[in-house]
């Protein structure tokens, strides 16, 4: 990096020149200067921020050192190889033809994410704070309604290049502009970015966002807009972007691997919220089409670290030579996240699936108590709710504050919104439990379906027919007894088994009848959830409104929840919105469980306190080379 980067009073702060507020604000002498609860996203006026949270608690001072649930002199080197339990905006674990993860074109590979820096970064021991990266510390201003983020001087892009305010102002702009709607709708309230100066960013919300939206802009990732001159920000590409993260693009094939190799020199390895991270040299991701196919791989040594979400495979499938010679281990880790909502949502834009009835009536038809026990080897808990394991589920009758939120809308609601929360019913375990089978029946009856020619009809002569649409082929078990109980009720029933270009596709363009998927929700829910629930997201391609929801009473309590004031109100609105969207029975709810089963290559090493809200391997795991050596002696 050329050239000389001037230093300026900062303001707010007369008098103190910006390398001397830096100096400050790694001791607890700003902290002095702070107001109490200042550091609450959208407080009114405060200086010299180190971190943000949506309601003021936040768990570390200004003088933190790192992470309490990092190793920080955690070894570097080594390789990790995995298979991503989870991705987001087009990212797709199957396959990819584009290394462009943050537009809704194409296939990008899960963890571009890591070759990119972001303002601030999520503290995983806390319920939404986020910690300085790229800036190291923020001002409040004009009564929450204007973010001044001063960022590191000594930044750079992985071709040395200098990372600037005008990189952050094009990046944050642009993905508002044209970004994934997943990005796009939730920032809308961001009204303006601009560089008031090389290291100074200014963020403008337009005073209507939500205490949460200033954390979610400044965990969003930051781009080079110098490589991006020229380019289409909305096609897909196999060129590598130019990053500033912690990791760069190595050697990929598309659609088969990428490797991620670290920065060693990464010009972020000394801020407190990156101190014990990011330990392995290499970082792998293979792409399998199938669960099975990718297990093998695992056994035969090719991948390295495997999360299975299949009960079978952990129960059953660890009869090979490597884990009996105790290469291979197999470990449990808690997990006390909000489970979220994992189940098959039916897509309500389709006129047959328009009435409850009909949804609730299709949803009685899957025997979980049989499934759990022949299938899943009793390892699952039955999903009741949308914020499954999370304070926010809704049980009991409504309390007095949720009763006032749900009031206004009594005459468009079910009256069971106002009693006990909707359940999923518990079956004989038969497998086909002759009594919620004749009261489908008779629900579909009340929802105006007849029997015309063998087939359950509509007043217009139109069949009611149902295609799971899965894109997994080790769901077909599962789903296969659940088609057999429909077709007893008169509803044919199939699976479609598509290939994963063609999944992401049709989902985004919400072209299926019923969908498997698992969201799972913060512990303070952001914007994004208005991408789940809300009318306005129910048609815009690619979305994760899959259901189609479009009800006023869901559209007035996701405001209610994003806007609260307190943990207590946003908790009381979660729980009125849980009993509305229940009673909508939108979906055919599945099943979790309460850990991690992850096997393992026994050549890792691993922090002892696992955060709460995040099980991040790749980014706090490490490479032990002791351990390696026993292996590879064995």
């Amino acid at each position: 990096m050329s050239g000389a980067r001037t230093t300026r009073a900062t303001p707010g702060m007369p008098g103190i020149d910006r390398r001397t507020l830096m100096k400050l604000t790694a001791g607890t002498a700003v902290a002095a200067l702070l107001p109490a609860g200042a550091r609450a996203a959208g407080a009114a006026e405060a200086t010299g921020l180190h971190g943000l949270s949506v309601f003021g608690d936040l768990g570390y001072p200004p003088d933190f050192a790192h992470f309490t649930y990092v190793r920080p002199d955690a070894p570097k080197g080594g390789r990790m190889s995995f298979r991503p339990p989870s991705w987001a905006y087009n990212q797709n674990p199957q396959t990819f033809n584009t290394l462009h993860s943050f537009v809704l074109k194409g296939d990008a590979p899960p963890r571009m994410e890591m070759t990119f820096t972001r303002l601030m970064t999520r503290a995983y021991d806390e319920p939404d704070a986020v910690y300085g990266e790229l800036a190291e510390t923020v001002d409040i201003l004009e009564d929450g309604n204007l973010y001044r983020f001063h960022l590191r001087p000594n930044a750079i892009h992985h071709d040395g290049s200098p990372l600037t305010a005008e990189d952050v102002a094009f990046s944050l702009n642009i993905l508002k502009e044209k970004g994934h709607p997943l990005v796009s709708q939730t920032i809308e309230e961001m009204a303006s970015v601009e560089a008031e100066d090389e290291l100074t960013t200014l963020v403008r919300f337009s005073g209507k966002q939500t205490r949460k939206l200033p954390l979610i802009v400044a965990d969003l990732p930051i781009f080079s807009k110098a490589w991006w001159d020229g380019r289409d920000f909305t096609a897909s590409t196999l060129d590598v972007p130019l990053g500033c993260g912690p990791y760069k693009v190595g050697d990929f094939q598309a659609g088969r691997y990428i490797e991620y190799e670290r920065v060693r020199d990464w010009w972020g390895n000394d801020a407190p919220s990156a101190v014990g991270h990011n330990n392995f040299d290499r970082i792998r991701v293979d792409f399998y089409r199938d669960r099975t196919v990718a297990f093998e791989a695992f056994k035969k040594g090719n991948t390295r670290i495997f999360e299975t979400f299949i009960a079978k495979t952990w129960a059953t499938g660890f009869d090979f030579p490597a884990f009996h010679a105790k290469k291979v281990i197999k470990k449990e880790f808690p997990d006390l996240t909000p489970a979220g909502a994992q189940g098959w949502f039916f897509n309500t834009r389709r006129e047959k699936f328009a009435d409850p009835r009909t949804r609730e009536a299709i949803g009685l038809a899957f025997d979980f108590e049989w499934t759990n026990a022949n299938l899943f080897y009793g390892s699952y808990v039955r999903t009741e709710s949308f914020f499954e394991n999370s304070p926010m589920k809704a049980e009991g009758p409504p309390s007095a504050e949720e009763l006032e939120l749900l009031e206004p809308f009594r005459d468009s609601l079910p009256e069971e919104v106002f009693g006990e929360p909707w359940m999923p019913p518990v079956t004989d375990g038969s497998g086909r439990d002759r009594s919620l089978l004749r009261r489908a029946v008779q629900l579909l009856t009340d929802a105006g379906w007849t029997r015309r020619d063998g087939a359950l009809v509509d007043k217009d002569g139109n069949a009611l027919t149902i295609e799971f649409m899965t894109n997994a082929p080790t769901f077909e078990r599962v789903l296969q007894p659940y088609v057999d109980n429909l077709r007893l009720i008169g509803v044919p029933a199939s699976i479609r088994l598509v290939d994963a270009a063609q999944y992401q596709a049709r989902l985004d363009g919400f072209d299926f009848d019923a969908v498997g998927r698992r969201f799972t929700l913060e512990a303070t829910p952001g914007e994004g959830i208005r991408q789940m629930f809300s009318s306005r997201s129910a048609m815009v391609d690619g979305s994760n409104n899959l259901a189609g929801i479009r009800q006023p009473a869901v559209d007035a309590l996701v405001e209610k929840l994003i806007h609260a004031k307190s943990r207590e109100a946003m908790t009381t609105a979660a729980r009125a919105l849980d009993r509305v969207l229940r009673a909508g029975r939108y979906w055919v709810p599945n099943w979790y469980k309460p850990v991690h089963t992850v096997a393992l290559w026994d050549e890792y090493g691993w922090p002892e306190t696992k955060p709460r809200y995040e099980f991040p391997v790749e980014t706090t795991w490490w490479y032990d080379e002791e351990k390696a050596a026993r292996l590879d002696s064995q």
